[in-house]
């Protein structure tokens, strides 16, 4: 069949409304069931056990998945081939674990044998399937159900819509878990330190600010003209002010307070710059996270971020257009 424009964007659409409404019907379903197996991978984690994910065929790429996603969120999670299992690999079994045997069918042969082997070394057996009525589902300890209408696949063979569903329900478990457990973004960057993602996570404020002479700085008794020379001569488009006596952050003149100030008359520059700067700025601690200061930045639709020390002093001076170049977006 030739693949012209029309029919092909209109199979796409069909498909993925039928993945779509695989969905729907799944998080429509959730309920009790969802919240005991919860609860149990609450009580595994904290009692120092880990998860265990197998399946076969395309369940199996799914239970890695699955897996990979509770060990980024710092749940000790792996993955256990369904049919190397009898085969020596339950040597990686405790007992107190929580298995998690995948099929939509809940009668692949492979996960059904495993169930007796997996109550003999004291593990407990969630069910994850699309089948409530499986042998899978009546054998198992806990539950998880996810709700598939039918496949996307025109022969009604391919596994899609229930391994889109499958794959759903088993983010929205490692979701709920990473709330409950207070995860923050340092935790989060502890368990991915390369990459681009780890690189992001962990840059530190200190490691995008403006020091030296690219941070300008002045008395907040100064002049605006004077306080408009040291932005430009640091090339700035802010500047901050500093008490006399103690060096502590008073206010910050911006490009912004500089344009807004000369609408005042004539003799604007000469006027104290605390005419114009802008009181008690939002400021941030050097030892943030470079993600922190990217809210700050987008809450209050501001262009600079004072960096202080823990006496209120300028040590830093981060400009909204550095962000990019970081990747921090």
């Amino acid at each position: 069949m030739a693949l012209h424009t029309k029919s092909v964007l209109s199979r796409a659409r069909a498909c993925i409304r039928i993945e779509q409404a695989a969905l729907t019907e799944t998080a429509k379903a959730l309920g009790a069931e969802f919240v005991a197996t919860a609860q149990a991978v609450d009580a595994v984690s904290r009692a120092g056990g880990k998860l265990i994910f197998s399946g076969v065929g395309k369940s199996a790429h799914i239970a890695q998945k699955i897996a990979a996603t509770f060990n980024s969120t710092g749940v000790s999670s792996c993955f256990l081939d369904a049919t190397q299992a009898l085969h020596g690999d339950l040597g990686l079994v405790d007992e107190g674990d929580l298995v998690f045997l995948l099929s939509n069918s809940g009668q692949s042969e492979e996960v059904l044998r495993l169930v007796p082997v997996l109550k003999r070394f004291g593990a407990r057996i969630v069910a994850f399937t699309g089948n409530p009525a499986s042998d899978l589902a009546r054998n198992a300890d806990l539950k998880l159900f996810f709700r598939v209408p039918r496949e996307a696949c025109p022969l009604k063979l391919a596994p899609t819509a229930s391994t889109t569903a499958a794959l759903a329900l088993g983010d929205a478990l490692a979701m709920v878990l990473l709330e409950s457990r207070g995860l923050t973004r340092d935790d989060f960057a502890k368990y991915h330190p390369a990459g681009n993602l780890g690189r992001v996570l962990l840059l530190r404020v200190k490691d995008i600010m403006r020091t030296g002479d690219r941070l300008p700085t002045a008395l907040d008794t100064v002049s605006t003209q004077d306080a408009i020379l040291a932005m430009t001569k640091a090339k700035s488009g802010s500047i901050a002010l500093v008490a006399k006596k103690t060096g502590t952050l008073t206010g910050i003149l911006t490009d912004g307070d500089f344009r807004r100030s000369a609408l005042t008359g004539p003799d604007f520059l000469a006027q104290p710059v605390t005419t114009f700067m802008t009181r008690k700025p939002k400021v941030i601690s050097e030892n943030a996270l470079g993600v922190d200061a990217l809210r700050l930045f987008e809450a209050h639709k501001i262009d600079d971020l004072i960096v202080v020390d823990a006496r209120g002093r300028p040590v830093g001076l981060i400009d909204g257009q550095d962000l990019p170049k970081f990747k921090i977006v």
